[in-house]
């Protein structure tokens, strides 16, 4: 028995035979092409085969289970036009290489530069990447792709793999995923936890693990390579209580999150992407407390027109009829740039011109997302919340601006709801405005992740800081009980989201103050929902 550590992503057991995907990787051989031209005709060539592949991929997904996945379409328009396009066909050209081996060397430099940015939408652009890649290699070389071999559930081992891998496959037949390259929140992790199997990342994998019986602990994040008895019948039995208390969770899917002393809290689920809706639905959410809209505006060569925008928001509006469903307008600069809006580098990103600032900047981008959900807001519960605020006068001018859209939309006849908009507190210059904040806005989101690295004045990515990196620092709880009580006062809710919204020791304490809603990523909300109805909080206030 070999015994491996990594990171476990999403917790959970899986038992079964390891299926090691190989990619295209190993085949690449780099040689001099004199006849640049007849090179680059090949590589269009692929292009259009590896176009034709996917629209047939998203054909058959929309006929057989009535989807649409906007990650194929991503695909297509990466390889129809794009910078990394450009880069491949300008590497053939100037070095005068094969295709195949400037397809991987531009792939592995785009990887290498993201690789320390731990932001989901940096990482799904990478990812897109290193698929396409994958297809077009397979392609120029005849090389077959890896594929599930037989009927039986697998372990399926890779050094990197993407979301369109995963979803290549049928479901039915992965137990769990182990790679090298990824993170936490990397697509193929979130993917993984929409279907609800274990991953565990960072591990040096072995191709000699093919055909191997592994048993996954994505609980602490290890993997067993042929175990012995004795470790195969521990984790059969973790196995079988594993199941029962997911059974037992899923009866709480219809149920209300409401307290035994009978205090009510909505229990909300964080998105990236219409991808994660099925998840939502899934787990039961009572709403969408926080959808990240900055898929629409990353990944592309210019800005999204209004019209796109407004379809994805009555498509998420009409998906959750009468739940509520809060919009965050778009959060660009610090690590999550858009090459086509040319801002510039700074020192300190974290610190810099991001999120409101941005949008104050370029008010026409902004109006247009704000008309947008305006217009899909007929279709359900929209809400909108404003990130990175720090000053009143940032407010105010907000206010202008969504006066002056819906002026418009009366004018032009638009029909329209009067959705609430509610602000972030996620700086201590908002929190400690947070009263005069409360009083202008119709909610308050507090947001804790970026809370808490500005208050402990700490990079919440820097993995040197981690074990300094106290998210219950006596500094933090204070800042934000402060801003609880202050938009209590004010007569207005609070929701909270953030990775403490979903901790189990941080649902009573939360709780405890009044907070109104908890947003978390749409896996935590069933057992969140446990722990708020085992609650009684007249015994937390005795404590």
């Amino acid at each position: 028995m070999n015994v491996y550590h990594g990171v476990g992503t999403f917790p959970g057991i899986a038992i079964g035979k390891i299926q090691f995907y190989r990619g295209c990787e190993q085949h690449i051989h780099k040689y001099t092409v004199t006849d640049t031209q007849s090179e680059l005709i090949r590589f269009q060539k692929a292009r259009k085969k590896a176009i034709e592949e996917l629209q047939d991929w998203h054909k058959k997904e929309q006929a057989e289970l009535g989807r649409t996945l906007r990650r194929i379409e991503t695909y297509i328009q990466l390889l129809e036009n794009s910078s990394f396009i450009r880069a491949i066909e300008s590497m053939v050209q100037s070095e005068k290489v094969n295709v195949s081996y400037a397809i991987a060397t531009t792939k592995d430099e785009l990887s290498t530069t993201f690789a320390k940015l731990d932001d989901p939408y940096v990482q799904a652009r990478v990812e897109s990447i290193r698929y396409i890649s994958d297809q077009l290699i397979g392609i120029l070389d005849s090389i077959s792709r890896d594929r599930i071999q037989g009927e039986e559930p697998v372990i399926l081992v890779s050094r990197e793999l993407s979301p369109a891998h995963v979803m290549e496959v049928d479901q039915k037949k992965l137990l769990a995923i182990v790679t090298k390259q990824g993170s936490a929140i990397s697509h193929t992790s979130i993917l993984a936890k929409t279907i609800n199997i274990p991953v565990l990342i960072g591990l040096e994998v072995d191709v000699e693990w093919d055909g191997c019986i592994g048993i996954v602990d994505g609980y602490n994040g290890t993997l067993y390579v042929e175990p012995d008895t004795d470790t195969l019948k521990v984790y059969q039995e973790k196995q079988v209580c594993d199941l029962k208390k997911q059974e037992e969770l899923l009866k709480l899917r219809d149920a209300e999150d409401v307290t035994k002393d009978g205090t009510k809290v909505e229990l909300l689920a964080n998105i990236a992407n219409l991808e994660d809706l099925d998840s939502v639905l899934t787990n039961g959410a009572s709403g969408i407390g926080l959808l990240r809209s900055e898929f629409q505006y990353l990944g592309r060569e210019n800005y999204p027109r209004e019209g796109e925008l407004y379809r994805v928001y009555r498509q998420v509006a009409q998906t959750m009829g009468d739940r509520r469903v809060v919009i965050r307008t778009v959060d660009l600069g610090a690590d999550k740039q858009a090459n086509y809006m040319n801002l510039p580098q700074e020192l300190n990103p974290a610190m810099g011109n991001r999120g409101i600032r941005v949008c104050l900047d370029r008010k026409k981008m902004f109006r247009a997302q704000i008309r947008a959900i305006y217009r899909a807001s007929i279709y359900g519960n929209l809400a909108i919340m404003y990130p990175m605020i720090t000053s009143m006068w940032e407010v105010e001018e907000i206010w202008e601006i969504v006066e002056d859209v819906k002026k418009g939309l009366d004018q032009r006849e638009i029909p329209y709801k009067d959705i609430p908009n509610g602000i972030m507190v996620e700086t201590p210059a908002a929190a400690m405005i947070s009263s005069e904040l409360a009083e202008k806005a119709d909610f308050i989101s507090l947001g804790t992740n970026d809370l808490t690295q500005y208050v402990l004045a700490m990079d919440a990515q820097n993995p040197q800081l981690e074990r300094k990196f106290d998210r219950h620092h006596p500094g933090v709880l204070r800042m934000m009980e402060m801003v609880i009580k202050s938009t209590h006062e004010a007569g207005k809710k609070v929701l909270v989201c953030g990775e403490l919204a979903a901790e189990n020791v941080m649902i009573p304490y939360f709780l405890n103050l009044g907070v109104d809603a908890l947003s978390m990523a749409p896996a935590c909300i069933l057992p969140a929902r446990k722990i708020v109805r085992n609650l009684d909080l007249r015994k937390v206030e005795e404590k």
